[in-house]
């Protein structure tokens, strides 16, 4: 019997793969994705990015979405609650493995450590206050406070990726990074005076996910790519709907998002260690059943891979929109079978609209800022012009 917890606010836990962590980085090409060649490689690349990863980017973000288009319509359908929590069991997963794939050449050299700041702590700080504002303008909210240090909806996850990218070189000098990094995890989920600030039990208790990500290579990729994986994920994807099916209306979806201690979502400490390790399993299970999906060729939709930092950033503005003006509320049909299959369509469309070149040329000033004036000159850098002037 999985232990039952008060519903909690659902702010539900988005995904993204920041902007220029899809690239490997030239130091580390001996073990990267772009330096490995012929069957090791687990995609084909053009101009430097890797098809299966841009694909797998923009399958999740699609799967956020219309996971927050779900939420409303949870409350009266067993089926979008069990589609709901399956769904969130692997597509946040899936998205730290490849940020922290992706991180693993990330030292503290100063050009990586620009790109940090440019690429996930600016738009952090602008999309913090941009939220805040779009909540006191649309829910009538005038009160509510701009907090850097309580991050809101989907800008949790910039603090996250933050923190677990400048911990990287901590976690490459350990002898078991992963056993460790599940330790903090399961200590996080029994520890409610962590509090929320930055949402540090989120970044606790993701965080074995994205040291899983250090730790892969391009042939952990290529086993899962095997038919023998494919044929099996699906009586796997199946069971997990039945499972979750069942389990709807015993569990709180609330476990799936891990913001909130065991203690908090009302239960006990021990069993709050035994779901951290539990949905981890779930979760790794899950995401390798889906990996083994996702297409190694171009396709239309690789193009796309390269936007989900904006399709993650800007849907939410319609997310919490149609909340705060009630349109679930207003047009009963939503909740009808028809009426769900309309919303999970609208959302796809629109996160896949919203990781267009077009979008992201229009928003790129925020999202991918060079901010070459913020920046001290590298005195080595510019005694080397001179010379070669």
């Amino acid at each position: 019997m999985f232990p039952a917890a008060a519903t909690p606010r659902r702010e539900l836990p988005p995904a993204r793969a920041a902007e220029g962590t899809d690239r490997a980085e030239p130091a580390d090409r001996s073990s990267s994705a772009d330096g490995a060649e012929g069957a090791a490689a687990p995609a084909p690349k053009s101009g430097g990015r890797h098809a299966f990863f841009d694909n797998a980017k923009y399958l999740a973000i699609v799967l956020v979405a219309m996971g927050h288009s779900w939420e409303p319509l949870t409350d009266g359908s067993r089926a979008a609650e069990a589609l709901y929590m399956t769904v969130y069991t692997f597509h946040m997963p899936a998205f730290i493995i490849i940020s922290g794939y992706f991180s693993r050449s990330f030292d503290m050299r100063k050009d990586r450590l620009q790109r940090l700041v440019t690429g996930v702590a600016v738009p952090y700080v602008l999309f913090e206050t941009a939220y805040a504002f779009f909540k006191r303008w649309a829910d009538d909210d005038p009160g509510h406070p701009i907090s850097l240090l309580d991050p809101w909806f989907l800008t949790w996850f910039l603090v996250a990726l933050f923190i677990w990218r400048l911990t990287t070189p901590l976690w490459k000098i350990v002898r078991w990074p992963i056993p460790l990094a599940v330790a903090i995890a399961v200590m996080a989920s029994v520890s409610p005076d962590i509090g929320d600030d930055l949402d540090l039990q989120r970044v606790l208790q993701f965080l074995p996910f994205f040291v899983l990500g250090l730790a892969l290579r391009p042939e952990h990729f290529k086993l899962v790519q095997r038919r023998a994986v494919r044929i099996a994920s699906l009586p796997v994807f199946a069971c997990a709907l039945v499972m979750a099916y069942w389990a709807a209306p015993r569990m709180s979806s609330a476990w799936f998002y891990h913001r909130d201690s065991a203690q908090e979502l009302g239960t006990t400490w021990w069993i709050g260690a035994v779901m951290t390790l539990a949905l981890f399993g779930c979760s790794i299970v899950m995401t390798a059943c889906f990996f083994s999906w996702v297409p190694t060729r171009r396709t239309w939709f690789t193009v796309l891979g390269a936007g989900t930092l904006y399709g993650y950033l800007l849907h939410g503005f319609l997310a919490k929109g149609s909340r705060f003006w009630g349109w679930f509320d207003d047009y009963a049909w939503l909740h009808s079978p028809l009426g769900e299959i309309a919303v999970t369509l609208i959302a796809g469309g629109i996160v896949t609209a919203l990781c267009t070149p077009p979008v992201r040329r229009m928003f790129r000033f925020a999202m991918e800022p060079t901010m070459a004036w913020a920046f001290r000159k590298d005195p080595a850098d510019t005694a080397r012009a001179r010379v070669g002037a």
